[in-house]
């Protein structure tokens, strides 16, 4: 009998209604999964350790991990209109943000490195102090006055005028102006240990799990909710909405161009180390 696959993802509503089907059986002739949910920084830690077969990381990450795990063409977050923002108290414009004190959520995550190359060009200087905070606490920490300014991702688009609290910029918008390509945030690896035949019958079962999300969204929505940490049912669909798009069912040549561009973008400043192209490629045979 064939072995079950160990995964990681995220409790967020996109990563829970993409993987719903897979892990709860509903893919006909899927393999058999374990799952684990967890923040992206401990499952791009479990990643750095090589230890489970399938997770969800930033493309951040993939650099560090690609001599053991393959880039899925499929099931990551990807996308136009969905990028992390930076959020301060006062409108101001970017070159104000010089020296500032900055909250973010990690500093292995895509976000983060979306904002190293934005402040390499907008903040003359750079910023400041770097805090590492947990998600949910940055933007208090910038409305109460703690940090300058903050780094934020997911729903806090959504939810950051509830703060009061103002944008600086979208680090989506800017990626967008600067490339004409997507924003690639995080990617679904899998073990380059399964050989390729398995690898293309896994990516052909996520691909399922998203195309029968789509279909009957109503299947995953308890379980989406039992896992959205609080988030209003609004917020969580607009999450989904956003998060899981035509590149979550095949990053195709746009997607992919979106990947090697940021890669490649952030090797040339020396925040990563360079990828070639062929490392990017779903390994064939058996």
């Amino acid at each position: 009998m064939t072995a079950r696959l160990t995964l990681a993802h995220s409790p967020c509503p996109n990563d829970t209604f993409v993987f719903h089907a897979l892990t709860h059986g509903l893919v006909p002739d899927a393999p058999a999964t374990d799952v684990r949910l967890a923040d992206i920084d401990v499952t791009n830690g479990l990643a750095e350790r090589n230890e489970l077969d399938v997770l969800k990381v930033s493309y951040a990450v993939l650099p560090h991990v690609l001599d053991d795990y393959a880039l899925l063409p499929c099931g990551g977050a990807v996308g136009r209109g969905c990028g992390p923002l930076v959020l301060r108290r006062a409108a101001g414009p970017a070159d104000t943000l010089a020296g500032a004190r900055v909250a973010v959520p990690s500093t292995s995550s895509t976000a983060y490195l979306l904002f190293r190359l934005w402040a390499d060009r907008a903040v003359p200087g750079g910023v400041g102090d770097i805090v590492v905070l947990p998600f949910h606490e940055i933007m208090p920490a910038v409305r109460d006055g703690r940090v300058d300014a903050g780094l934020v991702i997911h729903e806090a688009r959504f939810t950051y005028h509830d703060y009061g609290l103002h944008r600086v910029t979208d680090l989506g918008e800017e990626w967008e102006k600067q490339t004409g390509l997507p924003v690639p945030l995080g990617a679904i690896i899998a073990g380059r240990s399964l050989g390729g035949r398995r690898l293309t019958e896994l990516t052909d079962a996520v691909r399922a799990s998203v195309r029968y999300a789509w279909r009957n969204p109503e299947a995953s929505r308890t379980y989406v909710l039992q896992h959205a940490q609080e988030m209003a049912t609004d917020v969580v669909d607009q999450h989904i909405e956003l998060y899981v798009n035509s590149f979550t069912a095949e990053l195709g040549d746009e997607g992919y161009a979106a990947v090697r561009e940021l890669l490649g973008r952030s090797a040339a400043l020396g925040l990563l180390p360079a990828v070639p192209d062929s490392a990017l490629d779903l390994p064939a045979g058996p």
